[in-house]
């Protein structure tokens, strides 16, 4: 096994990563897609070389599992053959409808290439650890929201123009609010940013920085921005000296010329303004939470149509067959989606029916409101060697029985094993698998130590009886999360146990 094999790395064509169903490998196309004929292909390939399972994750990648060392070998040379270019480097991620949605602010992916091309320049892909990444965001009806990085740029509409918010280490709602720039400064505050984690080592991230690191970063706006990227610091990957005659060539780390900048780590998205956050800054990145399943207009007279994945994971066979009916339907291009879907696009309006109907018959997610979009599950067993509890059947028979139970406030977790892969964060309820059974955790991850076990083939009852609880205890207007912080993770643990 390779360096970049190991847990926490991420699995590019170059370096498989091994799973408990063996090798794993992750796709991003540079072009942002994959013509139907391409998907196709790929397809084909996961049935030859993989377990013919193929997936997208909640960032919008493609992955390819049951791999061996040879068969990732002889998938990396189909790769190249059908012609797909793959991204390396620092991922750098714009919306799924990036540069075609007429709702966009701005199109990110000008920027984001300009970002792509410094780091390269700077050299800071080898110097990164595979997790790190950067955000830009256009706004729109698919925004990125919900996807966490080192860096996220998002823009907004002024008075003056667009401009863009640079916030560091989150989604949109936790990441710290840094400064609202032009766009070449924007670019330069993003590679600098880079640069400080990169100097902390390739276990780093954007969470590292000091408070001291990011007051200078968001100071850095109030003056003319140098004409190259900032020295780093070797003591701190700090911002510290700069060309000669720069203005900021006298900055003191921590120390701001501009008395109205913002205290990086006080203030947060929500609009509250202790500790000197400026009011000009957006109290929000985006009100949208847009599902990326549906259709959605484009700036040309086609539309795009969102299909989801059930947990992320479906045979290569039916994503075959499903994009040989989009072929035939006339689109034209499918982009990967955060939040585990394929957009289809260059279809006519009228055909966005039909292939909604082949991809329901398939088993695919075609409404935003079904209850699988709000449940990760990994492949757990049989699938993965490491699973303790069947996954996805414990999840299609929650999914069935409890449909009312998943609205926007709840997620549910089904996790094998105790390592969390589908859903690394807390989750309202995680179902994990050890020797045990099935645990119970609430409002926790895999990793918590479960508060109760039931066997793992009737773990589906268990969670029935915690949804029928809800609905006696719900009251009118209240959300799913709401109610289960009423009932208390005691009583939820008991309901789960009882026979």
């Amino acid at each position: 096994m390779n360096a970049f094999s190991r847990r926490g790395a991420c699995p590019a064509l170059s370096a498989p990563m091994q799973t408990g169903d063996g090798l794993l490998v992750r796709l991003n196309p540079v072009a942002g897609g994959l013509s139907p004929k391409s998907l196709i292909g790929l397809g084909e390939s996961a049935l030859r070389h993989g377990n013919g399972i193929m997936e997208v994750t909640a960032r919008g990648s493609l992955q390819i599992r049951g791999l061996t060392p040879t068969s990732a070998r002889l998938l990396a040379i189909e790769v190249d053959a059908l012609g797909i270019a793959v991204r390396t480097g620092v991922p750098v991620e714009t919306g799924p409808l990036a540069g075609l949605d007429p709702l966009e602010i701005a199109d990110p992916r000008p920027l984001a290439d300009r970002i792509r091309a410094a780091a390269e320049e700077a050299g800071l892909p080898p110097r990164l650890g595979p997790k790190v990444s950067v955000i830009v965001d256009g706004g729109g009806q698919l925004v990125m929201d919900a996807v966490t990085a080192d860096v996220r740029l998002a823009a907004v509409r002024m008075d003056v123009g667009v401009r863009w918010l640079v916030a560091v280490a989150g989604d949109r709602q936790n990441a710290t609010p840094l400064v609202m720039v032009e766009e070449d400064a924007a670019r330069d505050i993003a590679v600098a940013i880079l640069r400080m984690v990169a100097e902390k080592g390739r276990e780093a991230h954007g969470r590292d920085l000091t408070e001291r690191q990011l007051t200078s970063l968001a100071s850095w706006h109030s003056v003319t921005p140098p004409s190259v990227l900032p020295d780093i610091s070797p003591a701190g990957g700090e911002i510290g000296s700069f060309i000669a005659g720069s203005s900021l060539a006298a900055l003191n780390i921590g120390e701001s010329r501009n008395d109205g900048a913002i205290s990086p780590l006080a203030g947060e998205m929500s609009g509250r303004t202790e500790g000197g956050a400026q009011d000009h800054l957006p109290l929000k990145l985006s009100e949208s939470t847009a599902s990326p399943i549906g259709p959605f207009a484009l700036t040309s007279d086609a539309t795009a149509l969102g299909i989801g994945l059930p947990f992320g994971s479906m045979p290569a066979q039916k994503l075959i067959e499903l994009t040989q009916h989009a072929l035939t339907f006339g689109a034209t291009k499918i982009r990967l989606a955060p939040g585990r879907a394929l957009l289809f696009l260059g279809l006519p309006p009228a055909a966005c029916h039909s292939l909604q109907q082949a991809a329901n018959n398939l088993g695919f997610v075609t409404d935003a409101a079904d209850p699988r979009t709000r449940i990760a599950a990994c492949p757990g067993a049989p699938a993965c060697a490491s699973g303790r509890i069947a996954t996805r059947d414990i999840a299609d028979t929650i999914a069935a029985e409890n449909y009312d139970l998943f609205d926007s406030s709840f997620t549910l977790h089904i996790s094998g094993c105790a390592k969390g892969c589908a859903h690394p964060g807390p989750a309202a309820l995680t179902l994990v698998g050890g020797e045990n059974g099935a645990g119970l955790v609430v409002d926790g991850t895999a990793k918590a130590l479960p508060a109760g076990y039931r066997p793992g083939y009737d773990a589906a009852r268990g969670v029935g009886r915690v949804a029928a609880a809800i609905r006696r205890a719900r009251l009118r207007g209240e959300t799913a999360a709401t109610c289960l912080a009423r009932l208390g993770a005691a009583g939820i643990t008991e309901l789960y146990r009882q026979e």
